[in-house]
């Protein structure tokens, strides 16, 4: 909902400045107030990050390398006064900071618009992007979320009328299981009736209209990229940095003051401090083996978390009455187990990866930006999705039958239970998905308390000092924690948008849930902003750089992943080709999907889940199944992706009215220009004029 904002930014046209042509800017009666407040911070921090303060070390340049070497204890912009409100008090008199704070920050205001203008204001064009950006994406996920209910909802009314779980329940002792380890050790026969909960409840998660939504939310993602570039461009021409990127940004220090050698810049004809490739490419191939390792790191925990969930639903399944959970303990401990390994990981490799990146010496801070996001974000994909991955397309399939068990390190390969991989890797999702939230939420609103009270007890600051006299605004503002960037927010952000698009297919909930942590983020990032950071020099950027491509990239993948889920990991297609073949109604299909033990395998003849013969090879409904998910994955992913590019190729990137508004801003510039020309040349003539006439006067005398 849109909300009333006082003293909101003026809008107007700007250019480069000039001050021959000072006259002819908006505000220049008034020289104190002319520049604002982040213009100025910009000002300032370009001539402190560019000047050498020493002749000893060719690095001794720049404030950046003063802070890092304790020269100084700290550098910053002061915040515009207190963010507290005063108990009376008119609107057009608080302070940028104030009006933040009651406007934004606020939790009363988490149903309303941002103010992304103020926003703009006081932290600059990057930071306004971002939470343009997650405003943009929270809104888009209200949609989704009622869709996704609704597809729950639809599970939770008609599971009754499931008539496979409903044979599976009222089968009693007709089913008897094959043991799900070794009977040396102790793991016994069991019916296919002891699991009834479970197989009922993987209805929830796997019916038709699971499939629904995985076309709707393929478009929804790809819909919503369109828009945002929709809105992305309407805000840099607002904010005017359409043209940002390619015209304005220099080196970064670092890379100044540690280039060995000097190098002429084809476009300026200016020296410009240069680090050869020859140079680079070593550290870059030394950073991409860091990746690896760390990435056959997250691998061997998964190994340990697939034997450690093993080795606890082995004496779960020997017990009788834990029998029927033991699928369901199992799998949710090991969940929390792995969400722990996880979170310490990305920790652990964000700092890795860092350190690599300032090694390889990027030129530009857009460079050293982009280098950076790709190596954490390939590390957390592979950190995050990985046992998700191993749960929705390799669980079940590696398992073999009575008599000739896939076997790693000397244990069964796991199996799905008879109610199918989908409700477990439903539970892998929600607890890395929403676990990891909640742990992100509590960092954010406990963790800057702790630093803030950290730094005051570091720095000798103590509450009795404080009282003796007041502090200033630079006192104050010391007392906050440094501000940090938008790194860790876009890769929580871009993490989660691969969990509610990738693997929406098993868990309708994601969207639901994101929703519910974005409406607190965007208050506890803005809180965090306004009351706990020190102001940020205000960064100008045009768009939300590669963050983009890697929400393209998910995108994509999604579509595949999603094909794959319904075509080998749900029950769908084979419950879809029985009704075709045998039974509009599903009657038999329990019984058709359990095969027969081969003969003298087991003690006792049993039951296992696959679609197999008597002597253990596959029926030929296996593979007519298989035909069947093949060209399920072809036909969906074919559709989807030529919708999509439809879609891509009808909504113009720029709204057209935007276009309209540039070829019209363009034309007056044009026209100011012949305009200008026009005016030169008449001074021209006129001082010709003027010339000739002196030169006749001198003549004549």
């Amino acid at each position: 909902m849109d909300q009333v904002v006082p003293n909101q930014p003026p809008d107007y046209y700007t250019c480069p400045f000039r001050k021959s042509k000072l006259n002819k800017f908006l505000g220049s009666e008034n020289r104190d107030a002319y520049f604002t407040a982040t213009q100025r911070h910009q000002v300032a921090y370009e001539i402190l990050a560019t000047r050498a303060y020493g002749l000893r070390r060719k690095a001794e340049i720049g404030i950046d390398r003063l802070l890092e070497d304790g020269t100084y204890a700290g550098a910053f912009p002061l915040h515009e006064g207190p963010y507290e409100l005063p108990k009376t008090f008119q609107p057009e008199q608080l302070n940028p900071r104030q009006i933040l704070h009651a406007y934004w920050a606020a939790w009363g205001t988490w149903y309303k618009y941002q103010p992304l203008d103020h926003i703009r204001e006081y932290y600059g064009e990057k930071i306004g992007l971002y939470f343009a950006w997650l405003g943009l994406y929270t809104a888009w996920l209200l949609p989704a979320s009622i869709v996704g209910i609704l597809v729950f909802l639809y599970g939770c009314f008609t599971f009754q009328s499931n008539v496979p779980a409903r044979e599976a329940c009222e089968s009693d002792q007709a089913y008897k299981m094959c043991p799900l380890c070794d009977e040396t050790i102790g793991c016994n026969y069991w019916y296919l009736s002891d699991i009834c909960v479970y197989i009922k409840m993987s209805y929830l998660f796997d019916h038709p209209g699971t499939v629904f939504y995985s076309v709707f939310i393929a478009f929804w993602a790809v819909t919503f990229l369109e828009n945002w570039k929709r809105k992305n461009a309407s805000l840099a021409h607002h904010w005017d940095v359409m043209d940002f990127q390619e015209d304005e940004e220099r080196p970064r220090p670092e890379y100044s003051a540690l280039s060995p050698v000097y190098q002429r810049n084809p476009v300026t004809g200016n020296l410009e401090p240069h680090f050869p490739n020859r140079k680079r490419i070593p550290r870059i191939v030394t950073g991409v083996m860091c990746i690896i390792i760390m990435m056959v790191l997250v691998v061997i925990f998964i190994i340990a978390v697939i034997i450690y969930r093993v080795l606890i639903a082995i004496p779960l399944f020997q017990n009788p009455l834990l029998r029927s959970q033991a699928t369901t303990v199992a799998s949710g401990s090991a969940a929390c187990v792995n969400l722990v390994l996880i979170m310490s990981l990305g920790k652990v490799y964000e700092k890795l990866a860092y350190k690599l990146t300032q090694w390889e010496m990027h030129r530009t801070q857009t460079d050293f930006e982009n280098q950076l996001i790709l190596k954490v974000f390939i590390f957390q994909f592979v950190n995050f999705y990985s046992s998700i991955l191993y749960i929705a397309f390799f669980k079940g399939k590696f398992t073999g039958y009575p008599g000739r068990y896939g076997m790693f390190f000397g244990l069964r390969n796991e199996e799905c239970s008879s109610g199918g991989c989908l409700i477990e890797l439903a539970q892998q999702l929600a607890v890395i998905m929403v676990g990891k939230q909640i742990i992100n939420n509590c960092q954010e609103v406990f963790v800057p308390k702790l630093l803030t009270w950290m730094h005051r007890f570091s720095k000798g600051i103590s509450w009795a000092r404080r009282d003796e006299r007041p502090m200033t605004r630079c006192e104050a503002d010391y007392q906050l924690i440094p501000y940090e960037g938008l790194f860790e927010e876009y890769l929580e952000m871009v993490l989660q948008f691969g969990f509610i698009t990738i693997f929406v297919a098993a868990f309708p909930l994601a969207p639901f849930f994101a929703l519910l942590n974005n409406w607190l983020e965007i208050r506890l990032d803005a809180s965090k902003l306004v009351c706990e950071t020190r102001r940020p020099v205000s960064e100008r950027a045009q768009d939300i750089g590669v963050w983009f491509i890697l929400l393209d990239v998910i995108v994509q993948l999604s579509v595949i992943s999603n094909a794959f889920l319904i075509a080998f990991t749900s029950e769908f297609l084979p419950r879809q080709l029985y009704m075709y073949q045998y039974d509009s109604q599903l009657r038999g299909y329990t019984n058709f999907s359990l095969a027969w033990s081969p003969s003298n395998t087991t003690a006792q003849p049993c039951r296992y889940k696959a679609f197999r013969d008597a002597d253990g090879s596959h029926s030929v409904f296996y593979w007519k199944l298989l035909a069947v998910r093949l060209a399920f994955v072809i036909a969906f992913e074919h559709v989807v992706f030529f919708i999509s590019r439809m879609l891509d190729i009808l909504i113009p990137d720029v709204p057209q009215s935007l276009q309209l508004k540039i070829k019209r801003e363009q034309y007056l510039a044009k026209q100011a220009l012949q305009d200008a020309e026009i005016a030169m040349g008449r001074q021209r003539i006129g001082s010709g004029v003027q010339q000739t006439g002196d030169d006749a006067v001198d003549d004549s005398a």
